[in-house]
C-alpha cells in the first residue's frame, strides 16, 4: 500500500510533535507544519517522507501556500490534523475582549480555513480523505476556567457535524473531531494563556494555581495518544467524534447520563408545543 500524506498543524510541541514521529514510524509521509519550520527536527527524514512548510492558521495565504507546497511535493493530501491551538484559562470576567476574539480566531476560524482548504484540495484531486479536527472533552462538557476555550471546541464540534452532512459520499472526504482529556504536554504549562482582566470577586478561583497544580501529573501520555490518533486517521471507517483517554472517557459518559435524565424529566414539557393536530412528517 502506498504511503499516505498527512498535512498537521502545530507540530512543534505536543500532540502535533508525537503525531509527526508516529507517521513518520508507520512509513507513511510527514508534512509538518508551524509558525517557524525551521526549529522542527525530526529523526529519519528525506525530501521522501517529510517536509516542513511554514503555516500560520490565522493567514489564509499561508494556508494556501502550505497546501500548494504539499501537493507540489507529494500529489495529494491524505490526511489533514487541525491541531494547532492552545489554551485561554480563567474565570470569564478575566478575560478581555482581545483575549476572547483571539482565541476563536485561532482555535476556530482557523481552523474552519484549513478545513475549507483542505475539502477543496481533496475534492480537486479527487483522491478523498480524512481531516482530523484535535478538538477537547471541553468540545463536549463545560469546564471551570475554560468558558470560552470550551466555546471554541464546541463551535468546532458542531460545525464539523454540520459539515459531515453535506459533503456528498462520492467525494470519499472524512470527518473525526477527536476529543482528548488531560495528556502531560505543554498545553496547561508554557502554552497557555491566563486572563488578563482583575476579577476580585472570584478569589475562590485561582485559575494559575489549578492549572500549575495539574500540568503534567495529567493521565495522558502524549506519545500513546498520538498513535491513537493515527489509528483513527487509518482506520476503514473512521468515526464522527472519538473520545481519547480515561479521564475524557469517564467525564462523556457522566454527561451523557446528566442529559438523559433530564431529557426524560422534561419530555413532557418539550413535547407541549406542537400546533393542535400537527402530523410530524
Amino acid at each position: 500500500m502506498a504511503p499516505k500524506v498527512f498535512l498537521i498543524t502545530g507540530t512543534s510541541t505536543g500532540f502535533g510533535y508525537e503525531y509527526v514521529k508516529e507517521v513518520l514510524a508507520k512509513g507513511d509521509i510527514a508534512v509538518a507544519t508551524a509558525r517557524n519550520p525551521s526549529k522542527l527536527s525530526f529523526d529519519g527524514t528525506s525530501s521522501k517522507n517529510y517536509l516542513a512548510v511554514p503555516l500560520d492558521v490565522t493567514d489564509k495565504s499561508s494556508i494556501d501556500k502550505a497546501f500548494k507546497a504539499t501537493v507540489d511535493a507529494f500529489g495529494r493530501v491524505d490526511v489533514v490534523v487541525n491541531n494547532a491551538g492552545y489554551g485561554l484559562s480563567g474565570v470569564f470576567e478575566s478575560l478581555s475582549d482581545k483575549q476572547i476574539r483571539q482565541q476563536m480566531e485561532i482555535n476556530f476560524f482557523g481552523l474552519l480555513d484549513v478545513t475549507r482548504k483542505a475539502i477543496q484540495t481533496m475534492r480537486d484531486l479527487k483522491t478523498g480523505g480524512v481531516i482530523q479536527q484535535i478538538t477537547s472533552i471541553g468540545g463536549q462538557r463545560g469546564v471551570p476556567n475554560f468558558s470560552i476555550y470550551c466555546a471554541s471546541k464546541w463551535a468546532v464540534e458542531g460545525a464539523t457535524e454540520a459539515m459531515s452532512h453535506e459533503l456528498k459520499p462520492e467525494w470519499g472526504i472524512r470527518l473525526t473531531c477527536v476529543e482528548p482529556g488531560g495528556f502531560r504536554t505543554d498545553w496547561s504549562g508554557r502554552s497557555m494563556e491566563f486572563g488578563e482582566v482583575p476579577a476580585p470577586a472570584y478569589d475562590h478561583i485561582d485559575a494559575k494555581k489549578a492549572a500549575g497544580d495539574r500540568h503534567m501529573k495529567q493521565a495522558g501520555d502524549p506519545v500513546k495518544g498520538a498513535k491513537a490518533f493515527y489509528e483513527l486517521a487509518v482506520m476503514k471507517d473512521p468515526p464522527l467524534r472519538c473520545i481519547v483517554g480515561t479521564d475524557a472517557f469517564k467525564a462523556i459518559n457522566g454527561k451523557l447520563d446528566t442529559y438523559r435524565q433530564n431529557i426524560d424529566r422534561l419530555k413532557d414539557l418539550s413535547n407541549s408545543t406542537d400546533v393542535d393536530g400537527y402530523q410530524a412528517p
